[in-house]
C-alpha cells in the first residue's frame, strides 16, 4: 500500500443559479420570480434560469419556446456578460484571500486547495462556511460548497445542499459515498453514457465498483479506466491555479433556417473572424478546426480537419471551414453554426497520472 498519495483538502464552491441571481440582485422587481436569462424571441435559447422557474423544469440550453410553456409567468430577461464577470472577478478576490491554489472552472465555480491555507485554519468545512458568508455579505449572492479529498468528490458534493449549503464527505465516508450515489451523479458521466450503464445493470456507486477494469475498458473505451478509480475514491487531479486553454470557439444561431450553403458561407466569414479574434487575443493558434452544424430538427454534426502546422488567421481558419462545410451535401435546414479550434499549442504532453490506494487519506483530519 502506497503511503505517497497527496493529502488535499479540495473545496468546490459553485454559486447559485448565478446569471439569474445577478438579474434578480441588480433589479428587486425580479426576485422571488420566475425568470430566465437568454431565451427570448422565437429562436431563443436559455442561458440560466432562477430556482423560481426551475420548479417549473425550465433549465439552461432549452429552447425558450418550450420553457415558456412549462412556466407561462417566466420572464426573459438579457444576459449582461460584463456585469456577471464583474461580479465573478469580486468573488475571486475572496477566495485568494484564503489560498492562491483556485482553479475557475467558468464565472461561477471554481476549485479551491485549502490543505495549506493563509489562514492556518486546519479546517476547510470552516474555511467554506467563512467563503459562503463572505459572498453572501460582500457580493450579495448564496453559493453552494462541496468539501473532500480530491476534485471529483467536492464537485459532486456541492450540488447536495443546493442552493446556499454545503457538504462534507470526510476521508473515512469517500467510500461509502461513492456506493450509495446514483450513477446519474457521478460527474463525467452523461445522459447516454447513464442510459447504457443502466441497460447492463449499474445503477450506483456498488454497482459500478463490482465491473472489472476489463469490463469497463470493453464497455466504455477511454473513460472505463476513470470510472474504475473514480468508484474507488482514487483521483489525483491537483488544483491548478492557471488552466491550460484546450479549445477556442464560437458559434451563431440564427433567427431563421438557413438551406443556402451560400447564406452559410457569409455566416461562416463572421464566425470565423471571430474565432480569430479571440485566439489573437489569447495569443494562441491552434491545428485542428471543428464545424459545428445543428441543423432544424435540432440533430448535432461535427466535421474536423487537424492541419500540419498551427494557425490563428482568418482567412486560413474560413478556408478550412469552408471545405469541411462541403465535405458532405446538406440534407436539411440548419439553425447553428460554429467553428472550434483544439490542439492548441499550449498543450503539454500528458504524464500518465499514477493510480494509488485512497486508504492513507482515510486518516486525515478534516
Amino acid at each position: 500500500m502506497s503511503t505517497n498519495l497527496p493529502l488535499r483538502k479540495i473545496i468546490h464552491v459553485d454559486m447559485d443559479a448565478f446569471y439569474a441571481s445577478v438579474e434578480q440582485m441588480d433589479n428587486p422587481d425580479l426576485k422571488g420570480k420566475a425568470i430566465a436569462v437568454g431565451g427570448g424571441g422565437k429562436r431563443g435559447v436559455v442561458s440560466a434560469a432562477s430556482y423560481e422557474a426551475r420548479k417549473f423544469g425550465v433549465k439552461s440550453a432549452m429552447a425558450g419556446r418550450l420553457a415558456a410553456k412549462l412556466c407561462p409567468e417566466l420572464i426573459f430577461v438579457r444576459p449582461h456578460f460584463e456585469r456577471y464577470t464583474e461580479i465573478s472577478k469580486k468573488i475571486r478576490k475572496i477566495f485568494y484571500d484564503y489560498t492562491d491554489l483556485v482553479e475557475p472552472l467558468s464565472l461561477d465555480e471554481a476549485y479551491l486547495d485549502v490543505t495549506k491555507n493563509k489562514k492556518g485554519n486546519p479546517s476547510a468545512s470552516l474555511i467554506a462556511e467563512e467563503i459562503r458568508a463572505r459572498i453572501l455579505n460582500e457580493v450579495g449572492l448564496t453559493a453552494s460548497a462541496g468539501i473532500s479529498i480530491n476534485k471529483f468528490i467536492a464537485k459532486v458534493a456541492s450540488d447536495y445542499n443546493k442552493p446556499n449549503g454545503q457538504k462534507t464527505v470526510n476521508p473515512e465516508e469517500v467510500l461509502e459515498f461513492l456506493e450509495k450515489l446514483d450513477i446519474r451523479k457521478f460527474y463525467g458521466v452523461g445522459k447516454v453514457t447513464a442510459e447504457k450503464m443502466y441497460q447492463k445493470g449499474i445503477f450506483t456507486g456498488l454497482d459500478l465498483k463490482q465491473k472489472s477494469l476489463e469490463y469497463l475498458d470493453e464497455n466504455f473505451g477511454k473513460s472505463g479506466r476513470y470510472y474504475y478509480y473514480i468508484v474507488r475514491g482514487i483521483q489525483n487531479s491537483e488544483v491548478k491555479p492557471h488552466r491550460t486553454r484546450k479549445s477556442l470557439a464560437a458559434e451563431r444561431t440564427f433567427s431563421e433556417n438557413l438551406s443556402s450553403e451560400v447564406f452559410m458561407l457569409e455566416k461562416l466569414e463572421h464566425i470565423a473572424e471571430e474565432v480569430s479574434r479571440r485566439l489573437l487575443k489569447s495569443k494562441v493558434a491552434g491545428k485542428t478546426v471543428t464545424l459545428k452544424i445543428k441543423y432544424s430538427d435540432f440533430t448535432l454534426q461535427t466535421r474536423s480537419k487537424t492541419l500540419p502546422y498551427y494557425i490563428s488567421d482568418k482567412n486560413v481558419i474560413l478556408e478550412t471551414a469552408k471545405d469541411l462545410l462541403y465535405q458532405e451535401k446538406m440534407t436539411n435546414s440548419v439553425r447553428l453554426l460554429g467553428i472550434s479550434m483544439s490542439n492548441l499549442n499550449t498543450e503539454k504532453k500528458k504524464k500518465p497520472e499514477l493510480k494509488k490506494s485512497v486508504s492513507v487519506q482515510l486518516k486525515f483530519e478534516f
